[in-house]
């Protein structure tokens, strides 16, 4: 119960100080998380505008906050309550964030596969608010990893860069169309929740092989294209795509590409019940990019996930995935 009741508090302060900026500043919820949060990080008030009342309200907050007695996790939990009330009053369709057992069932398996590698150059092409990415990082602290971030929406990009500072990672954020040419050298692991939709740049989509034949291409299909093109050869690749993802007309042309270019090691089915409608649902598909030594498992990892509040199913299916490490990831 400790835990919680630090999130709770952390959460109070964020939340508190955010309504005092929104007023403030006249901005939205949202954009005074991202405000507050970089305040936070600096223990000092950094916006000039804002009324010596209110500044030593704030200033008072922050020096009570104590940020050093929180845990990375507890942080980013707090951070993302915020960040989630703001999304809620902005309701923008593209701003959905990654569920956290999700996030934290990704980690699980991630840490599975990179076991014997210590050092690791990771890269999440989607990273909006950057929760994904700072709930795997914190579950794989005890490796070295160079993480870069890119998104197209700068003040996602902002919520994540303050993130970040205020969880201690040293993230390397770009902002920028993801689908044009990357700031990045090859990495060794990419994970992205595909953005789902159609890419509007029909002439940036030319140079993609996953082009539709004709009208805009599905940004998802260019977003698997453009991850394998920076993974290096052998390297992972973690993907939530959506479960209708073989089902498209365009598909063939996605299965073909994965094959000649990719071997499939795994495909989970995420509970039903994460996901507000069925068609949003999702599922993990767990590539790794063809190399000299990439040897394909006997079987891909095939799971449906139950529910992840069902202990004894989850139990099941811990065991049948350990299972499948042995036998094919030697």
């Amino acid at each position: 119960m400790h835990s919680s009741t630090n999130v709770e508090k952390l959460f109070t302060v964020l939340d508190e100080t955010a309504e005092i900026i929104k007023k403030e500043l006249d901005c939205t919820y949202i954009e005074s998380v991202a405000e507050t949060g970089e305040n936070l990080f600096h223990g000092d008030v950094l916006q000039e505008s804002i009324s010596e009342v209110s500044r030593k309200k704030l200033l008072k907050h922050y020096q009570n906050a104590h940020l050093n007695v929180y845990s990375n996790e507890e942080i980013r939990k707090a951070y993302q309550l915020a960040v989630l009330k703001g999304l809620k009053e902005a309701s923008h369709p593209n701003h959905q964030m990654t569920p956290d057992t999700v996030g934290l069932f990704l980690s699980y398996l991630i840490n599975k596969f990179v076991k014997d590698h210590n050092k690791i150059r990771l890269l999440d092409p989607a990273v909006g608010t950057g929760n994904l990415l700072t709930t795997v990082l914190n579950h794989l602290h005890h490796k070295q990893i160079q993480a870069n971030g890119i998104d197209v929406d700068d003040l996602l990009l902002k919520l994540a860069l303050v993130g970040a500072n205020l969880q201690k990672h040293p993230i390397e954020f770009f902002h920028q169309d993801s689908l044009e040419p990357l700031f990045v050298d090859p990495v060794d692991m990419t994970i992205c929740d595909l953005p789902v939709g159609y890419y509007p740049n029909d002439v940036g989509a030319q140079k993609f092989q996953l082009k539709a034949d004709e009208g805009h291409s599905y940004a998802h299909h260019l977003f698997i294209e453009q991850s394998l093109k920076y993974t290096k050869p052998g390297g992972y690749l973690f993907f939530l795509i959506p479960n209708n993802l073989f089902e498209t007309k365009e598909a063939p042309k996605l299965h073909k590409f994965i094959k000649e270019n990719a071997i499939i090691l795994g495909l989970l089915q995420l509970p039903l019940s994460l996901f507000k409608k069925g068609d949003f649902a999702k599922s993990i598909f767990i590539l790794q990019k063809k190399s000299k030594h990439a040897q394909p498992p006997k079987q891909a990892l095939l799971v449906e996930l139950p529910k992840f509040t069902n202990k004894r199913a989850m139990s099941s299916i811990i065991n049948q995935i350990d299972k499948w490490f042995k036998e094919n990831m030697n």
